[in-house]
C-alpha cells in the first residue's frame, strides 16, 4: 500500500484495465513528497528514440518523466480505447499486406470482423511468409520495410527468427525504457540515472541470413537491441554490446565466462547502479564473480536496483536471492520477448501493467476470446499479441488477470504449466 506519510494524487482518472473492477488509487497512485531542496541534476533520457540530455530541477525531472510516461499512463486508465486506437493502426497496416489482403483485412473492419477474418497463428505458419521476405518480398507479412533479423533464445526448442522493422525498433525502445523511467518517477532515485547498468545481453551477432539482396548478420534479440539502442533505457551499458560480440555466440558455460569476464574488467571501478536482462544470467554472473573474484556484485558497486525480464515467477523465484547478491533495494519485473516489450511493473505490487497503447491483446479463455482488459480477477488464459510485426500472434504464453488492472505471467504454454495452474486456482479457492 502507498506510504500514509505522502501525500498522492491520481493520474490519469479514467475506467480501469480489468471488467467490473471500481477505480482503486494504488494502480495510479504516483508520489507526492514533501518538498525537496532545489537541486540540479543532468540526466540522459530515452524520448521517441531520441536521446535527451536534461540539465534540470529534480520538480522538472518529475515533469519530464511524466511526460514520457504519459501515453503508458493514460492507456492504463482507458484502456478500451488505447486498445481501439491499436486497432485501427494496425487494420491499416495489415490492409496492405499479403498475409491481409489473404485474409480480406481492410482499414474499416470492427474488432468482430477482425478476428472472423484474420486467424490466430503460431510461429510456424508464418514461417513461408518469413521466407518470402527472405527473398525480398517484404510485404509478404510487413507493412514496414525490414531492417534485419533476430531470434530468439529457444526457451521451447528450436530457435524463432523474425524480421525486425524499425516501428518495430522504436516500440522496444520506447516501452523497454518505462520500468526504469517509471521506477525513477516513483522512487525519487534520480542518481540511477547519473550511473551504468552492466550488460549481461547474449551476443548480438551469431548467423547470417539473407534480406533481399543483402546478407545481414543476426543473433539474439537482447544483444541486438543492446546494439542498436545502447541507451534505450537511459543509461550507458558496461560494456559496449560490440565488446559482448567478440567473445563469440556460443552459450556454453565457457562462452558465458569469457562474456562475464570482460563485464567484469570493463564495469569494475565503474558506477554502475543497476543490472537489466534475463533473470538467470543475472544471478549467474553473480555466482561467477564470487567463485572467480571472491566477492559479490555488491561489493563492488553500488546498486539500486535490479531490472529482470524473460522468466516467470521473478520476485518468487529470483528476487531474494539477486538482493542477497546485488545489494539492490528494488527488484523490478518487465514481461518483454523477442516480439515485443508487453508490461512492466508499474508500483509495489508485483504484478506487471500491459503496454496497452503500443500492442493489440487478446487471451484465449474458456474457449473464447476476448481482449485483455475484458479479464476478470481471477480468469486466466492464452496470450494473443497483434503487432506490426506479427498479426494475431500466440506467443505462447498464459497469463491471469490479478484484478484491478494487474495482470500475472503464468509462465510457457505447456502441460505441466496448465496443471500447476489448475492446482493453484483449486488452493486458492479454497482457502478464499
Amino acid at each position: 500500500m502507498p506510504s500514509p506519510q505522502m501525500r498522492m494524487e491520481i493520474r490519469p482518472q479514467g475506467q480501469l484495465g480489468c471488467e467490473g473492477s471500481s477505480l482503486h488509487g494504488n494502480l495510479y497512485w504516483l508520489p507526492r513528497r514533501p518538498p525537496r531542496p532545489m537541486e540540479r541534476r543532468s540526466v540522459t533520457l530515452p524520448r521517441n528514440g531520441i536521446q535527451l540530455q536534461a540539465e534540470l530541477k529534480s520538480e522538472s525531472i518529475d515533469d519530464l518523466l511524466q511526460h514520457l510516461l504519459s501515453s503508458w499512463f493514460e492507456a492504463i486508465g482507458r484502456p478500451a480505447e488505447a486498445q481501439e486506437k491499436v486497432l485501427q493502426d494496425l487494420l491499416r497496416a495489415y490492409s496492405t499486406t499479403k498475409l491481409g489482403k489473404e485474409h480480406a483485412i481492410s482499414a474499416d473492419l470492427g474488432l468482430q470482423e477482425f478476428r472472423q477474418n484474420l486467424p490466430i497463428f503460431r510461429y510456424e505458419e508464418l514461417v513461408p511468409y518469413f521466407d518470402l521476405i527472405e527473398k525480398g518480398e517484404f510485404n509478404a507479412i510487413l507493412a514496414d520495410r525490414p531492417v534485419g533479423w533476430v531470434m530468439t533464445r529457444g526457451t521451447t526448442g528450436q530457435h524463432k527468427v523474425i524480421p525486425v522493422t524499425q516501428n518495430h525498433l522504436d516500440k522496444i525502445l520506447i516501452c523497454g525504457s518505462r520500468a526504469v523511467t517509471n521506477y525513477v518517477l516513483r522512487t525519487h532515485d534520480y542518481t540511477l540515472l547519473e550511473g551504468k547498468a552492466l550488460n549481461l545481453n547474449f551476443p548480438s551477432v551469431v548467423y547470417q541470413r539473407r534480406l533481399g539482396d543483402q546478407l545481414v548478420s543476426y543473433g539474439y534479440s537482447s544483444g541486438t537491441y543492446a546494439r542498436l539502442h545502447p541507451g534505450f533505457i537511459g543509461m550507458e551499458l558496461t560494456p559496449p554490446q560490440e565488446d559482448i560480440d567478440e567473445q563469440g555466440a556460443d552459450l556454453t558455460r565457457e562462452g558465458w565466462e569469457r562474456r562475464f569476464a570482460v563485464t567484469y574488467e570493463a564495469s569494475k571501478g565503474q558506477n554502475v547502479r543497476c543490472a537489466i536482462g534475463v533473470a538467470p544470467v543475472i544471478r549467474s554472473f553473480a555466482r561467477y564473480l564470487k567463485r572467480r573474484h571472491g566477492v559479490f556484485p555488491k561489493k563492488l558497486w553500488n546498486m539500486h536496483a535490479i531490472f529482470c525480464t524473460s522468466v516467470r515467477n521473478i520476485h518468487w523465484s529470483y528476487e531474494p536471492t539477486l538482493k542477497a547478491q546485488y545489494g539492490a533495494k528494488s527488484g523490478v519485473e518487465i514481461y518483454s520477448a523477442t516480439e515485443g516489450v508487453f508490461a512492466q511493473q508499474l508500483n509495489e505490487y508485483l504484478y506487471v501493467v500491459p503496454n496497452f497503447d503500443a500492442y493489440l491483446f487478446e487471451v484465449v479463455s474458456g474457449g473464447a476470446v476476448k481482449l485483455l482488459h475484458e479479464m476478470r480477477r481471477g480468469e486466466w488464459g492464452r496470450l494473443i499479441v497483434s503487432s506490426r510485426l506479427l498479426p494475431r500472434y500466440d506467443i505462447g504464453d498464459l497469463v491471469e488477470c490479478t484484478g484491478k488492472g494487474y495482470y500475472r505471467v503464468i509462465g510457457r504454454a505447456r502441460t505441466r504449466t496448465f496443471l500447476e495452474q489448475y492446482l493453484r486456482r483449486a488452493i486458492t479457492r479454497w482457502f478464499t
